[in-house]
């Protein structure tokens, strides 16, 4: 694997932790360079975990998120970076209020696509991971990176566009991460209801509705299981995010290496052509028809919708 670049493009410290890092994890230690780029600093998130509610965390809480996502990049074994824009927050309420301004998700998507055109032209990452179009889930910053993201997968490739943030490179495939498909969720609530008789993610799933599971669009199932301890360590890095004693952590990582041993993607956009898979058949490597000793040529409108 060496020589291979995987950039993972996510909005918030914490959300590398929850989506697709045992992936980044088994990569890096493959030999792969893994570079986790986040687009904004944290600075609006609340504080999820009780005991991190103090009055010396809430007045410094853009510093803390900060040593958070060192020490959980350090225990993925990946590069980090920060983009550099500002938290929207997550507006609640009816109707919402406005978002703050100057925040990432009123940037102007020209200023958005450039910055990360640099940050791809500068790492020149073969792969990239980010959001589909939904955003995972619909905060504003989710949406916004999707958008950046994949506006940026085809000017980074074409040389008229932003050529004063360095030449052009083309990505060659492009993965939506989804970390929490419905039929994951029943079967470790399954399991741990036949443990010690609770559904631990009862309340969770009720709120799922009639929306279909994301395991329909999944193309890609990446066996990790070897890393998942890595990325509940990488998760509870993030302290005032998350709560030890939360759902999250309700089944044992021996039970998700058995149950459910794979991290979930899809398919987004490739330069280098999609499998052809059967019905219930993946991919089980994120490089697949990835060659690192052969660039994919540059140029506009050189990549094509696998699905």
């Amino acid at each position: 694997m060496a020589g291979l670049r995987l950039m993972a493009v996510h909005a918030h410290p914490d959300d590398e932790a929850s989506k697709g890092a045992a992936t980044m994890a088994r990569y890096a230690a493959e030999g792969v360079r893994v570079l986790v780029e986040t687009c904004t600093g944290g600075e609006r998130g609340d504080i999820l975990n009780p005991a991190m509610d103090r009055p010396d965390i809430t007045a410094d809480l853009p510093a803390v998120r900060r040593r958070e996502m060192a020490r959980a990049a350090d225990i993925l074994g990946v590069d980090h970076h920060w983009l550099g824009f500002v938290d929207s927050g997550l507006p609640e309420g009816d109707p919402l209020p406005p978002l703050p301004e100057g925040c990432f998700a009123l940037v102007d998507d020209d200023e958005a696509t450039e910055a990360l055109v640099r940050r791809i032209r500068e790492f020149r990452p073969h792969v990239m991971i980010t959001y589909d179009e939904n955003g995972g889930y619909p905060h504003p910053d989710h949406l916004k990176v999707h958008s950046a993201s994949m506006a940026a997968y085809e000017a980074a490739a074409d040389p008229t566009r932003y050529p004063e943030t360095g030449e052009p490179w083309a990505i060659a495939k492009v993965y939506y991460t989804h970390g929490f498909p419905k039929s994951r969720l029943q079967l470790l609530d399954d399991e741990l209801y036949a443990r010690d008789g609770v559904r631990h993610f009862e309340e969770f799933l009720s709120r799922w509705g009639d929306r279909p599971d994301i395991m329909e669009r999944v193309t890609t199932r990446v066996e990790c299981a070897g890393y998942f301890e890595q990325r509940n360590s990488a998760l509870l890095a993030h302290a005032t995010q998350i709560d030890p004693n939360g759902w999250f952590f309700a089944a044992p990582v021996e039970m998700q290496q058995r149950v459910w041993p794979t991290e979930e993607f899809e398919l987004a956009a490739s330069r280098v052509g999609s499998p052809d898979l059967g019905e219930g058949q993946y991919e089980a490597d994120l490089f697949e028809g990835v060659d690192p000793h052969v660039d994919v040529p540059v140029g506009p409108s050189t990549s094509e919708d696998p699905r």
